[in-house]
């Protein structure tokens, strides 16, 4: 995890250090990326682990986006002689806002990036982002009977369902940080990202208590712009 934020920190410096441009004007993006999960579950002692994703987005200005994300990782905790592994898949539907929009000109990509100068373009691609999705669990855990007396007396359980479906709501903060030039603007762009996702069942452990759990995935990924905008 820290080789992976030391790596993140290094390619913005550089990106930030050379050419950087506005969003894309692209009406379409794909992307792909991996990085590390943190979990807030029971278990307390984070193990984390690794997750990669997919992406596709469409951009109704430079700024505004909608998009489909497909996920595959691991999330995994210690604690209490005991411990659990949870190899997950997850997709949502989720939105994104960029600063850009309240920065001017949006309606006249090519102005904005002839005018805007190096900060301001910097800021404009800084999201904040939410959606609503699903999540698959392969959950696998060992429990000391010393910890499940713990649990039972705490009112809590031991799932009974450990490879179920449920609602998720990931929660977005990041920045895209476009690169290279074309006649309709930069058609690539590396994206750093943290995802928060909120669960509503309390078993990413396969334990249920009364604090439902969470977790968040710090990525590093590419993008890509496809199509010209009419």
């Amino acid at each position: 995890m820290k080789k992976l934020l030391f790596f993140s920190v290094i390619g913005l410096l550089c990106l930030i250090a050379t050419s950087v441009s506005a969003q894309f004007s692209r009406p379409i993006s794909v992307g792909a990326g991996a990085g590390g999960t943190i979990n807030l579950t029971d278990l307390g002692t984070v193990e984390s682990k690794f997750a990669f994703y997919g992406e596709l987005d469409y951009l109704f200005t430079p700024f505004v986006s909608v998009g489909l994300h497909g996920e595959k990782g691991t999330l995994a905790g210690n604690g209490y002689d005991s411990n659990f592994k949870n190899r997950y898949f997850a997709a949502n539907i989720n939105g994104k806002l960029r600063l850009g929009q309240f920065m001017g000109h949006v309606d006249n990509y090519s102005y904005y990036t002839l005018e805007a100068n190096a900060l301001s373009r910097i800021l404009s691609n800084i999201y904040v982002g939410a959606g609503a999705g699903l999540m698959k669990n392969r959950i696998v855990n060992q429990l000391s009977p010393d910890y499940v007396k713990y649990i039972e007396k705490n009112n809590g359980e031991l799932a009974e369902d450990r490879f179920g479906i449920h609602f998720v709501v990931p929660v977005n903060v990041g920045v895209d940080i476009p690169f290279g030039r074309t006649l309709y603007g930069p058609q690539w762009a590396i994206n750093v990202n943290y995802q928060h996702t909120l669960t509503f069942d309390d078993n990413l452990d396969g334990i249920i208590n009364k604090n439902n759990d969470q977790y968040g995935l710090i990525s590093v990924g590419v993008k890509y712009a496809l199509f010209n905008r009419k």
